[in-house]
């Protein structure tokens, strides 16, 4: 198993975009189910949608880049949710004014930290407030291929975070296959959405964001959201909490092993992708 350490400042020239319901009662637990009751899906079980949080170059909020390794602006929110997802750094294959392929090459824990208050009409606008507004991993893990045979069907998502030294768990332990959506069924769904997308609700029309598709580097996709605990559900984020995503081999490290690291046990997660940041 390869690991891929992540340059930051590369990821300047990706365009990011998440998937919007992708985990069984999260739109609900996030209060965002009325929002999406105008959108109708042909599958009860989709995903509702994409969303964009970073086009580079773009003459929005839209165009600051919201993502950090170690750490969350706070920004005097009173309503900021972790986001514990898996995120997917990919190639693409775009062709006479369409996205034909997405490639998925390396996959890690990523934090689509949210601001519930919302700005505008648009889920976009709870998603990008600036510098600091999202977390991603400083290591990734190749994709040997993006199929339910592959490593990554072995992996679990888990997010904690510590507040005055207590250590709570925020989203509930979830296996990277309960996506609603993933693999091969994710990756066809979201090439159709990204070519056919139009503005409705809390979601905009996404083929003017690939205009300019070919001038970047790839893709980085927040796959969706795990459902939160109890004390996730209720408990936004204060300044000087601590964040802790592990996107990790649930047949090789044990929840024990998790906890560990933690504490400041130095285990050397071999296969694990895992982010740290504190709210500042």
């Amino acid at each position: 198993m390869n690991k891929y350490n992540i340059n930051v400042e590369e990821l300047r020239d990706y365009l990011g975009f998440g998937v919007a319901g992708n985990f069984a009662n999260h739109l609900g637990e996030a209060g965002e189910a009325d929002e999406f009751s105008v959108i109708k899906t042909e599958d009860k079980d989709a995903p509702k949608g994409l969303f964009p949080f970073y086009i580079p170059n773009h003459d929005t909020f839209l165009g600051e880049f919201p993502i950090c390794t170690d750490k969350i602006n706070h920004n005097d929110m009173e309503h900021l949710q972790v986001e514990a997802e898996v995120g997917l750094i990919c190639d693409f294959v775009y062709e006479n004014e369409k996205l034909v392929d997405l490639k998925p090459r390396f996959f890690g824990a990523f934090n689509d930290c949210s601001n519930r208050i919302q700005d505008g009409n648009k889920l976009s606008t709870k998603k990008n407030w600036g510098s600091n507004s999202k977390g991603i991993a400083t290591e990734f893990i190749e994709i040997d291929n993006f199929e339910e045979n592959g490593i990554l069907s072995r992996f679990h998502i888990a997010s904690f975070v510590r507040r005055n030294g207590v250590l709570k768990d925020y989203g509930t332990i979830s296996a990277v296959k309960s996506y609603s959506y993933f693999f091969n069924q994710l990756k066809d769904w979201m090439i159709d959405k990204f070519n056919t997308q139009e503005d409705s609700g809390p979601l905009e029309e996404l083929p003017p964001f690939l205009k300019d598709i070919k001038k970047h580097k790839g893709l980085l996709i927040a796959a969706g959201a795990t459902a939160y605990t109890d004390f996730g559900k209720h408990n936004f984020l204060e300044k000087g909490d601590e964040i802790y995503i592990y996107v990790y081999n649930a047949h090789f490290h044990s929840f024990e092993d998790i906890m560990q690291d933690m504490s400041g046990m130095d285990l050397h997660l071999s296969q694990c992708s895992k982010l740290h940041q504190i709210v500042e």
